[in-house]
């Protein structure tokens, strides 16, 4: 029979089992490591935590990317309703000035995301301000030199054979981006700086109200000023600005980086030699892949009648940018995953990590082929009204389904690349599968075997294909453990250079 004290003890709840502990504080090694658990309930209970952290960081990272590319989308759509010339003038200095130093500016900030993520995960909280600081400084510096090409762009443009009327145009809204080139160089290491941290979302916010901001300004400074190309490059350029200082002013106010960020030093100053030579890996190995894509443009241009295949291949690509904005998320959700996994020292976690980051973005990419397959006919009807243009467009759909399948592996891997530390050796890869294998091929196919622009992208598909098998076969043969060494190292000789207190 109960005593009478057990019969007014309070009924308490059960507690948590093992496994929805480890799901609520996150314990992604524990769980892999856990060899008393089923192997089935670890593997479901590590594939809900990694899934939890991936898309808290991939989603924001998707939207402020996709943003930012509809920011740059409206300024040329606002500038094609001057004209025909002011369209081709924003596009030209768009896709041909702008988009170099934004590739350029991206891939060095992608050494600080290396940096700070692993510093993170080591919880080296106090190097990731110095890090930003350094970043900032490297990047403001190589602004000074893409700031002679932007002045010198009607020049440039003129060499590479464009017309004295459309570099002229060209020129003017180039001349209102110069400030871009400075936002870019304070903006991307501040991304980096809070995406190792997993603070991905007020980004998310900054970059929304400034899209809304954008397009009222745009139509002011355009339309009612009549401002006309420069106006338009100048409220570019302003709204980049403006998501830069509302950045700063979030992290310099907020308590959440009260360890991570302690102010401006001195010690930012050193080291900076080596941070030159890791960010110019990081530019070299971006830079070959956005231009990539680009190449197939030009090649385009020299066939026989190029007009409905540029028409036609303008398409796709927009297409295919707009969707690779998806990848660039996961890739920026793998790198931060892969660095802080690395920084903590938990090597069974950075493998399963690229596991579910690369399953989870392939099947998006198989998703996103399928509906391209499914709507070849129509697709085209979004940027133009023309028939003939439509059925170019459908013929070429299969291939732009395979590229689309193809950008949901190869950011991901490249992502996996920098979270590690690698982007000088995908530096090489890119540039023997790119530039080695898949231009050539494309033209071989294209001109030789006269299959025209089918050709020129499939031999550049191959080239992508390969660098994206090559990426596969080194990461999943890695070994995480003495990557997690690698990393200790790297650490230790980078706080070696915090110089000065």
């Amino acid at each position: 029979m109960e005593s009478q004290d057990e019969l007014h003890q309070p009924i308490l709840p059960p507690s948590p089992t093992e496994t929805e502990a480890y799901i609520v504080d996150g314990r992604l090694e524990e769980v892999l490591s856990d060899t008393q658990l089923p192997w089935l309930k670890r593997l479901t209970c590590a594939t809900w935590i990694e899934l939890k952290l991936l898309f808290r960081l991939a989603a924001p990272a998707i939207l402020v990317y996709l943003i930012n590319n509809f920011m740059s989308s409206a300024t040329r759509a606002f500038a094609g309703h001057l004209g025909n010339l002011e369209l081709a003038a924003a596009n030209l200095g768009n896709s041909g000035v702008q988009l170099f130093a934004y590739g350029l500016m991206l891939g060095m900030g992608s050494a600080v995301e290396t940096l700070c993520g692993q510093a993170y995960g080591a919880e080296k909280y106090e190097m990731l301000g110095i890090y930003m600081q350094r970043a900032i400084i490297v990047l403001t510096l190589t602004g000074i030199p893409l700031t002679v090409v932007y002045v010198f762009c009607k020049q440039i443009l003129l060499l590479l054979g464009e017309s004295t009327t459309l570099a002229s145009a060209a020129e003017v809204f180039v001349y209102g981006m110069i400030p871009q080139i400075y936002a870019y160089a304070v903006n991307f290491p501040i991304q980096k700086f809070l995406q190792a941290q997993s603070i991905v979302a007020p980004s998310t916010y900054i970059s929304a109200a400034t899209l809304v901001l954008h397009m009222l300004l745009s139509w002011l400074v355009v339309y009612k000023l009549g401002w006309g190309l420069i106006g338009a490059s100048l409220v570019l350029s302003l709204s980049w600005w403006i998501i830069v200082g509302a950045q700063l002013l979030y992290i310099v106010t907020s308590s959440t980086f009260k360890n991570t960020w302690t102010g401006l030093s001195l010690q930012a100053f050193s080291g900076l030699w080596a941070f030159v030579k890791l960010s110019a890996a990081s530019a070299v190995m971006l830079c070959l892949e956005i231009w990539y894509f680009q190449v197939l443009v030009l090649i385009t241009g020299l066939l026989k009648d190029p007009e409905l295949s540029l028409d036609a291949i303008s398409v796709c690509l927009s297409v295919a940018g707009l969707l690779l904005q998806i990848g660039i998320g996961f890739n920026a959700a793998a790198s931060v995953r892969v660095s802080n996994e690395l920084g903590a020292g938990n090597p069974k976690s950075v493998a399963f990590s690229v596991i579910i980051v690369n399953s989870v973005s392939f099947m998006i990419a198989v998703i996103e082929a399928v509906i391209v397959l499914a709507l070849r006919h129509v697709i085209s009807y979004a940027f133009t009204s023309g028939e003939t243009v439509a059925n170019a467009v459908s013929d070429l759909c299969p291939f732009l389904a395979i590229t689309l399948v193809l950008n949901g592996i190869q950011p991901v891997l490249s992502g996996v690349a920098v979270g590690c530390g690698w982007q000088a050796f995908v530096a090489y890869v890119n540039v023997g599968c790119y530039y080695g294998v898949g231009v050539p091929l494309g033209c071989v196919l294209g001109f030789k075997f006269d299959l025209g622009v089918k050709g020129i992208w499939s031999g550049m598909i191959g080239g992508t294909m390969l660098q994206t098998l090559i990426l596969l076969w080194i990461t999943f043969r890695t070994d995480w453990h003495e990557e997690v060494n690698k990393a200790r190292n790297r650490l230790e000789k980078w706080e070696d250079k915090k110089g000065p207190h």
